[in-house]
Order: C-alpha cells, then structure tokens, then sequence
C-alpha cells in the first residue's frame, strides 16, 4: 500500500496528465512570471485539483457552467458605471470565470506583508494629522503634503473616533518577473471591490461547488462578520445604527454599496438623509429623526461636508466636520485618509517604513520617484522612455494626463514635448514609476486556457481581534497581451481569488450564533428618502400596468368587427394620448402602431419604456430593500421592450408582447405581496399603488362612461379595471350604466374597485408614524375621511364627471400631502395627470 508522500506523487501525477490537454495550447508571454506553470512549462501543484476537474467535465460541460455564473450576475443586477460612456449607463459585470489560486504558504506571507503595512499607514496618518513630526523631521517633503488636495486642514489635530483612521485599507497587487509581489497603489479613502469580489465568489461556487469544496477553498463571511462587528462596536448610542454613506446610484460601485449595505444590515444612506444638530448625525426618517453613531463613508471625503469642505458639494452632510471634530460620530475611514492615496507618497513609504516599523516593508511599492524634488526629476527625464509617467496627487492631471499614467515610450514627439516641459516647469504634479511587467494567470476562451496579465486588490479591516485580511480578493484581469501596469487601468475583466486552507474549512456565516442575539421584529425607521422612492415606485409600476391593460384591450378592440367599437377605439386613444403614452399624430385606424409606440418609444413619457426605466431607476435607490427576485423582474421586462420591433406578424408580436409585460408586472406585485413585510416600506409602495389606481380608475369612468354611454364603452370599463368576470356573475343582462359604476366605483370588496383603494389608503395613514386616534386629524387623515364619506353618501348614478373630476383631485392632493409630511423635499409634487383629458 503506498504511502503518504507516495500516494500525493501519484495524486499529482494522475492531476497533471488529466490537465495535460489544456494546457497544449498554452503559451506563455515572454519574460513575465506566469501564475499556472513555471518557467519550464510544468503545472504549479496547487493548480493541478482545479484543472484535473476541468478537464473531467469536458469543454462543453465547463462553458455551461460558466454560462450560469454569467446568467446568475446579470439576473442579481450586478453593475458598474462607466463615467465616460456615451450612454451613462450601466455595463454588466464582465467575470472571468477561471478563479487566482493561492497557496496557503504564500497566502501567509502576503497576509503579514500587508497588516505591516497598514500599520505602517495609520503611523503616517496619525503624524500628518498630528504631531508632523515626519514633515518636521524632512522625511516628508512639506509641498508633498500640503500640496494634496486630500490635506483636510479642517481636520488637523482632530483625532479620530474609535482612535483609528483606517477601519478598511485595500492595496493593489501586482508579481514582477522574478515571482515577488509589488504594492502598486494604496487605498484608503473608501477601498471599494469587497461587496464585489464577494459575488464573484459566490458565482463561481454555484458554477464550481464540488471543486470549491474539496480544494478547501477558506470562506470570506468571517472577514466581513469581523468587519461589521468592529464597526458596530464604534455606536455609543446603543441602538446598533450603522449606515452605509453613498454618493447615490450614479455612482460607478452603487450596486457594491446598497449589496454591502444588505449583507452587513447597514442603513444605505445618501448625505440628503441626514442632517446635523447639536454636534451629532441623525438620519431623516418617518418617524422622525434618529441618531446615527457610525457611518461606513464610500463617499469621497471632499464632497462629506459643503461648509467646511467643498461648498460646490450637494452630496455631503452640511456640519459633518464639526460633528466628527466634537466626536459625534464615528467615520469609516475617518476624513482626511485619502491622503495616503497620492501616488506621490510610495516615493517616500520605502524609507519611512523602517523608520515608524523598525524593520524593512515586507511588500515592497513599485520604485516611484516624485519631480517635485530635483534630483528625481532628472532622473524620470532622463529615462522618460522606460518609465510610466503619472500625475502626482490624483488618478489623472486635465489637460496632460487626462485618462491617468502614461508610459513615456509610447508618447507622441509633441506630446513627449508638452510633458517634459509641463515637468519642468512644475515637477510637483508628476511622478515617474518603473514600468511592472505582470504576473500572468490562465482565463477560459473559446474552451481553451489563455494567460492574461491581472493584478490583485486585497483588502484589510480593523476588528476587535486587530487587522483581518479578507482570505481572497478583486482580481482584474486584461483582456490583452500587454503585461504592463498601465493597461490595467481600464477595463479588463475580475476573477475571483481562492486561499486553498491545507484541511478542512471552517462554515462561516453573518447570522448570530443561538442565543447571542435578542429577537427583533423592527428594523429601525424608515429613512424619508427611501420612502418617497418607495412610494413613486409604486406608482411607476401601477402607472405601467393601466398602460398595458389599455394597449392590450385597445389591441383587441381594433382586430375586432363588433359594431359600435370606434367609439371605444377612440376613447382609448384619447387617453393614451393624454398621458404620454402614445404620439398625438397617430390618426385612429385600425393599426398597431398605437402599441408598438407605447412598447418602444422612449421619447413619449407615458409610453412603457419611459414608465419602466422611471421605476428600475426608483427601486435602485432602494435597491437594499428590496427582494433580488424584484429587482430581476424589472431588469427581465426593460430587456423585453428593448427588443427590436419585427417586420413581420407584427399583430401578433404586439399582443404577446402585452402580455409578457403583464405578467412580469403582476410578478412583481406578487412579490411585493407576498415577500416584503409588512412595515413602512410595504405601506409607501402600496400607499402610491392604491393613489394610482384611485386616479385611473376615476379617470376611467369619467372619460368612458360619460354623456355617450355605450355597452361597448362599458364592457371597456370592465375590462379595465379586471371586472368582467365579477359583473357577469352578478349580473344575467348586458352592461347597464349604474350596476357598473357601482363595481368599480363603489364595490368595498372589489380590489380593483375606487371605494377598495380609499379604504386601504385610509388604514395604512392610521398605521404610519404620526398618526395617533387621540390626537386632531392630520390634512392626510381629514382627506381621506371625506373621500371614505363621498363613496358612502352618493350612489353610483350620482358620480358625473364634475364628482369624478374632484376625486382626482383630492387624490391628488393627498398625494402632495403625504409628500410634504414624510418625504424630503417640501415642494408640492408635480402631478403627472392631465385634467382636462
């Protein structure tokens, strides 16, 4: 029987022969360090496990799998945004599927190399905003420092809440030819990449989970459960509110941000929220304002605070400086520590190390050299063709350096002109790096392994047992050739990073261990920004379902001979018309360009794709409040009406187009009926649903059952409001003009009834903060209350126009009332119906 040492010979051997045909094609970039094989082309051994299952599954198998990992990121919703994209929109998440593996003896040393230098970071931090001991001493030039545009001197002397500036470092990792890793960048002032290489982590497992097991692949949940716990222990308040500063969802990591927020049971916050008084943070909410100890900042800290920081700021927080300067709140990373970011700094970390450490970085920065000082700057002049020229304080330098590093041997001879002479003439905002050739790693194309060059952003926590390195990490992979740093900076593609643990794993989770938490059946106010979205996004999407029951039966209406139609023909067009939802120029004939408009055009604000883009952009600022099963059903239907018109069976296209949309729209009722509790966030959406409905429904009876009463017209209001079924089972004769209004007027137990929507309106305003029986009525309550008494004290014939007119605008009106008393902004809300249709 063999034994151990033999047994793994043996395991290695079968590995390496199973991986033997993926690797036939692999050819390695010519001096790089190559991550899968070594120099002589033989198999890393902690690779072999990986590709010896690949190459059990077969290519086909292999692409399927990756083909769901891709299907499970677009069907989360998972993004970014490409600021100079000309559509500004969102890109879906490109994965390279095959994950970076390390070792565990590796994963060691680059672990310790990195808590050091965090360590090391936090000393230089804690000088500059303090004593300046380095800047007194010359370690650190004085223009180097006060230079920065990251310098907060409204900031200096003021020491940190929880005694640290960092909470979160990530650093970016790149391995040169000789196999060592090289710090590339610091980040410090919001690292971002962690809620992201969690979903990557998490795709890949569902596609690879047998592999994923038994390679012992060591799990990232007690990273992040050490994260939260550090940040939760920072809240002297005792009521555990952490939130999640955002700049909002045009930035480009938002989705990261409401994730993050959902997973670690933070409030997401935008700085229109909150609000300073008595040196202390409080979030807006419905309830009232309440108290915020802590606050996990990804937004940048120029924009934190429009008084003392960036005044053209509408981002930030106004007060929020002499709130952290009294120690009234507790910011993560603390204000200020973007200054450890300049790229400039890694021309002086080398010598500063040792002198905070005692000892030598044991991850080295890539050589850098800063033209403020005159002996660097000749040198980066002098070997300006092998060296990346990059802006000193910044990612880029307007006008020279617009989209960041440059190497100088692939300037043009005007543009190598105009540099030199800009370093010169002012050497401060330049600095000069050795150009890295990056390590390679094996990506998955066209079913065969392909080496790309990528680099490794790795990230660190303050917890309450000291610093914690996330066991894996963001990987970008290049999408080219080209092994040096510089082609990292745009686009490219992220992998996930396995840590392979030498036995088995321990199961980590978020959730309390039983008995450590105490039951909660609240979570906390409803914040008054949040609200508001939820309440328009109801409304979006009731708005959006009337539109589609009015295509669909003017559809029907027009494939059909019944005699007497163009009179509802007509009428239906008229309120297409009155909302946006179709183009005034569209003459009445029988046709269906009336539905294709509405389904496609985006220039019509009432037409489909306007109403669904209005309510994916509403649920994504809420988007960590709401069910991914939601969120996909939105995403699923603005794919289904970008879909291009065809040029054949267009009748039919459009009817099973109306269709699709209808029931993805009642999906997502469904799911915010059955899934969302029942708090004041399912009372907001249902709140605008049911003031929607209300407006519809009274829009309907008045334009369709008016002075020209008609069966057809009738059968349409029917129709409409999803009450055939009901009326013919009351009712043995054709339509008659009082039993239907009486329906859907009058009916309490018709859902889809206006009596049905007032009703539920008038129960969720008793349930909202606010509302107490003992107290004078608010104006929401007296409204609703005459509303309630118009639909008991008059019968259905008595409902004309003039009375459904007023009730649309009193519905109105208690629209702008809610607005003015639990949402942020104090302008009435713009109506979006017409009158006078």
């Amino acid at each position: 029987m063999a034994g151990g040492s033999e047994l793994q010979a043996l395991t290695r051997r079968f590995e390496a022969e199973a991986a033997e045909s993926l690797l036939a094609g692999y050819r390695l970039l010519p001096g790089v360090h190559d991550e899968l094989v070594d120099a002589e082309g033989k198999l890393r051994p902690h690779w072999g496990p990986l590709l010896a299952g690949l190459a059990e599954m077969g290519v086909e198998e292999v692409n399927r799998l990756f083909t769901a990992a891709d299907r499970y990121l677009h069907r989360s919703g998972v993004f970014y945004r490409v600021y100079d994209d000309a559509g500004g929109g969102e890109r879906p998440w490109p994965l390279a599927h095959l994950p970076l593996l390390i070792d565990e003896s590796e994963w060691q040393a680059l672990s310790q190399g990195l808590i050091q230098r965090v360590q090391m970071l936090e000393s230089v931090l804690a000088d500059l905003y303090g004593d300046g001991e380095l800047v007194r001493s010359g370690a650190l030039p004085a223009a180097a420092v006060a230079g920065s545009p990251e310098f907060l001197r409204p900031l200096v002397g003021v020491d940190p809440h929880g005694g640290s500036f960092l909470r979160l470092y990530a650093a970016d990792l790149g391995r040169g030819p000789d196999g060592r890793w090289w710090v590339l960048s610091d980040r410090t002032q919001s690292p971002s990449g962690a809620g992201y290489a969690l979903e990557n982590r998490i795709a890949i497992s569902r596609s690879l989970p047998e592999l994923s097991r038994s390679m012992n692949v060591v799990r990232l949940a007690g990273y992040f459960q050490g994260l939260r716990a550090g940040l939760t222990k920072l809240d002297r308040s005792g009521e555990g509110r952490v939130g999640l500063l955002t700049p909002g969802p045009l930035n480009e990591t938002y989705f990261e941000h409401a994730y993050l927020a959902r997973y670690l049971g933070f409030v997401l916050l935008e700085g229109e929220d909150l609000t300073v008084r008595d040196n202390a943070v409080y979030v807006r909410t419905v309830a009232g304002l309440k108290r915020v100890d802590v606050l996990l900042r990804r937004l940048d800290a120029d924009f934190a605070d429009p008084l003392e920081l960036n005044p053209r700021s509408h981002l930030g927080i106004p007060g929020l400086v002499q709130a952290v300067r009294a120690g009234g709140v507790a910011l993560a990373n603390a204000l200020g520590a973007g200054l450890i970011e300049a790229p400039l700094m890694m021309s002086f970390l080398p010598k500063i190390g040792p002198r905070i450490l005692g000892e030598d970085l044991a991850l080295p920065n890539v050589a850098t050299w800063w033209c403020g000082q005159a002996a660097a700057r000749e040198r980066v002049l002098d070997g300006l063709d092998d060296l990346v020229i990059a802006p000193a304080f910044q990612r880029t330098l307007p006008g020279l350096l617009d989209e960041g590093p440059v190497i100088g041997a692939d300037l043009t001879p005007a543009r190598r002109e105009a540099l030199v002479k800009a370093i010169r003439t002012r050497g401060v905002d330049f600095i000069g790096q050795e150009a890295v050739r990056l390590s390679t790693m094996p990506v998955w194309r066209n079913g065969q392994l392909e080496p790309r060059p990528f680099t490794l952003r790795l990230f660190v926590a303050a917890t309450e047992k000291g610093w914690q390195v996330m066991p894996g990490g963001f990987c970008r992979v290049s999408d080219n050739r080209d092994s040096r740093a510089v082609t990292m900076q745009r686009g490219g593609r992220s992998a996930d990073v396995w840590v392979l643990g030498t036995g088995p794993v321990e199961q980590t989770t978020l959730l309390p261990a039983p008995g450590a938490a105490e039951v909660r059946r609240q979570i906390g106010p409803l914040p008054s920004r949040a609200a508001d979205n939820f309440f328009w996004l109801g409304r979006y999407v009731e708005r959006a379902e009337l539109t589609l029951r009015l295509l669909r039966t003017l559809v029907g209406r027009l494939s059909s001979t019944i005699e007497g139609d163009s009179a509802s023909v007509a009428k239906l067009t008229q309120l297409l018309q009155s909302w946006g939802a179709v183009p005034t120029g569209l003459a009445h004939a029988h046709t269906t360009r009336h539905a294709f408009a509405a389904l496609s055009r985006r220039d019509l604000s009432g037409a489909l794709p306007s109403l669904v883009e209005a309510a994916r952009h509403t649920a994504s600022v809420i988007r960590d409040r709401l069910s991914p099963d939601a969120w996909r059903t939105l995403a699923d239907l603005a794919l289904m009406l970008a879909e291009p018109v065809p040029a054949k069976g267009a009748d039919a296209e459009a009817h099973e187009r109306l269709e699709r949309a209808l029931r993805a729209l009642s999906a997502f009722s469904g799911l915010a009926s059955e899934n969302m509790n029942r708090q004041a966030g399912w009372r907001f959406l249902d709140l605008g649903r049911r003031i929607e409905r209300g407006i519809a429904t009274a829009r309907l009876a008045r334009v369709l059952v008016g002075e020209a009463v008609s069966a057809s017209t009738l059968d349409v209001l029917l129709e409409l409001c999803d009450s055939q079924i009901t009326y013919r089972s009351r009712y043995v004769m054709t339509e008659s003009r009082a039993p239907v209004l009486d329906l859907v007027l009058l009916d309490p137990v018709n859902p889809r009834s206006l009596a049905y929507q007032i009703d539920a309106i008038a129960e969720h305003l008793d349930q909202l903060p606010g509302h107490h029986g003992d107290e004078l009525p608010l104006p929401e309550e007296r409204l609703a209350a005459r509303l309630l008494a118009s639909m008991k004290a008059f019968g259905a014939n008595e409902f004309d126009d003039a009375r459904l007119t007023e009730v649309e605008a009193q519905l109105m009106e208690l629209s702008n009332d809610i607005a003015e008393r639990y949402f942020i902004h104090r302008s009435p809300v713009e109506t979006p119906w017409d009158l006078s249709a």
